[in-house]
Formats: structure tokens, sequence, C-alpha cells
């Protein structure tokens, strides 16, 4: 019966290496995903933040383009991550 016990531990141990090997690989591709994600969104987060301030000597905020100038600064910042990451075959 301990040889029996032994050889059906074998087994099982032998089934259980690739079931966690597929596992892990599945899951290295989501903490991919959402570390990828972060990054794209990180730096038009960090410019909203700094125009959301309410700071009185803003010179962005007396000219007529500034609004603009801040929300295609975001565009801008969201948009070369992703073209990295496209390039270097990550996303």
């Amino acid at each position: 019966m301990t040889e029996y016990a032994g050889c059906q531990s074998s087994h099982v141990a032998f089934l259980l290496d690739p079931a966690l090997g597929l596992i892990n690989i599945e899951q290295n591709g989501i903490i991919k995903f959402f570390s990828v994600a972060a990054v794209i969104l990180m730096p038009p987060t960090l410019v909203a933040s700094v125009y959301g301030m309410n700071f009185h000597h803003m010179p962005e905020l007396e000219l007529a383009y500034g609004y603009p100038m801040a929300l295609g600064l975001m565009a801008i910042s969201a948009i070369l991550p992703v073209l990295w990451f496209r390039r270097r075959g990550w996303f």
C-alpha cells in the first residue's frame, strides 16, 4: 500500500506542476496588462492633477488656448506610452 500511495503521489505531483505553470503564465499576462494600463494612465493623471490645483498664479489660466493646451498635453502623454509599448510588442 505504501508503494501504491507513493506512486499516486508522484502522479499527482507530475500533473500539478504543468497546471501550476499554466496558471502562472496566465497570471503574468494579466499583471502585464494592468501594468501597461497603469503606465499609460499615469502621465495624464499627473497633468490633470497639476491643472486641477487651485493656484492663483498659473499663466496658462489667462490664455485663451490654456484649456485646449492642457487637454492636448494629457492626450499626448497618454498616446506616447501606447506607441512605445506597441513598438516594443508589449501591447
